[in-house]
């Protein structure tokens, strides 16, 4: 499907042109175009990006096939760009939808592979009349960044919730499976997170240093400003990751003492139990003389001799702190 925005002296002019009308609207100085392919068909795709427009084939074939990262790339007369939008997945995880970009004199061409929320909704923001004021397709481009990078923050919050679970879950005793199962999930998910919020944070960072020719400088600041919210972003989602990783570690100081405190009870009883073993073992000898086992005082004697060494055995470890 293709959709075609058209302004002209810098306001909304028309939003049902056809793709007939393309090659008109194109030589136009006076119009400045938004064209959104929304699950184009190959005929569309061609159409607009190969016949009208004519961009170079290698961008015309990134923008087709999926690239695993954001990136700018700058030819002799438009820019080429990669978003990942962020989009909240099944089961708390999370998902990113690809959206590719041409910028160029007087025009904006989005490539959507599905139909992305915050492009659907910042393009009817800008196709009706007594819409904001644009003389550039810079003005396109910022408003839907801004508008892509406000539709992650619920995946952010997503994240910092989870954290915060398993922060929880290692002060209330988990079991070490679910712990463990947790940790490892959010610690690749937030991986790929970081892959997508640090280019991203690039390419805003460059947009926003002037130094492209179809950004005017007006519109720098606002690519600055975005910068920096991206910047916050990409601080955030090292903080998780550090803050997981703490969490996991005290989760296994916490085991480690556990265990360490088991084993020393443990070795608290066997110690504790030696008197009896020393003395039982004793009389347990196969001797064919031992007179002790003839008196009739012979069994108190073993009994006060295993109370005693249990008791002296229990105050020597209690001085020395090991119980």
């Amino acid at each position: 499907m293709i959709s075609i925005l058209v302004y002209s002296e810098s306001r909304f002019a028309l939003n049902d042109a056809t793709p007939a009308d393309l090659p008109a609207l194109r030589t136009d100085p006076a119009a400045l175009l938004w064209i959104n392919l929304c699950e184009p068909t190959p005929e569309e795709t061609r159409l607009v990006l190969e016949e009208v427009f004519a961009f170079h084939p290698l961008a015309v074939e990134d923008c087709v096939s999926d690239s695993p990262f954001p990136k700018v790339e700058s030819y002799e007369d438009f820019h080429y760009i990669v978003l990942h939008v962020l989009t909240p997945g099944l089961k708390g995880e999370f998902a990113f939808s690809e959206l590719d970009l041409f910028i160029g004199k007087g025009y904006l061409i989005t490539y959507q592979r599905k139909p992305i929320a915050a492009v659907q909704s910042t393009y009817q923001r800008y196709a009706r009349p007594g819409s904001p004021v644009v003389r550039g397709p810079d003005r396109f481009l910022h408003s839907l960044m801004e508008a892509c990078v406000a539709a992650g923050e619920p995946t952010f919050e997503r994240f910092r919730t989870s954290v915060e679970k398993v922060q929880t879950d290692v002060l209330a005793n988990a079991s070490a499976t679910e712990i463990f199962e947790q940790v490892v999930k959010l610690r690749k998910a937030i991986a790929r997170l970081k892959d997508i919020v640090r280019p991203q944070f690039a390419i805003a960072n460059e947009l926003g240093q002037g130094k492209h020719r179809f950004v005017r400088a007006t519109i720098v600041p606002y690519f600055r400003d975005l910068a920096e919210a991206l910047s916050h972003y990409q601080g955030e989602t090292e903080g998780l990751a550090e803050q997981l990783i703490l969490s996991f570690r005290i989760y296994l100081n916490k085991s480690s003492h556990e265990a360490n405190a088991g084993i020393r009870i443990l070795t608290g009883i066997t110690a504790l139990t030696f008197p009896t073993l020393l003395v039982g073992g004793w009389f347990g000898m196969n001797f064919e003389r031992m007179d002790e086992l003839h008196t009739p005082w012979g069994y108190a004697m073993a009994l006060i001799l295993v109370l005693v060494g249990t008791v002296a055995t229990a105050v020597f470890m209690r001085r020395r702190k090991w119980l």
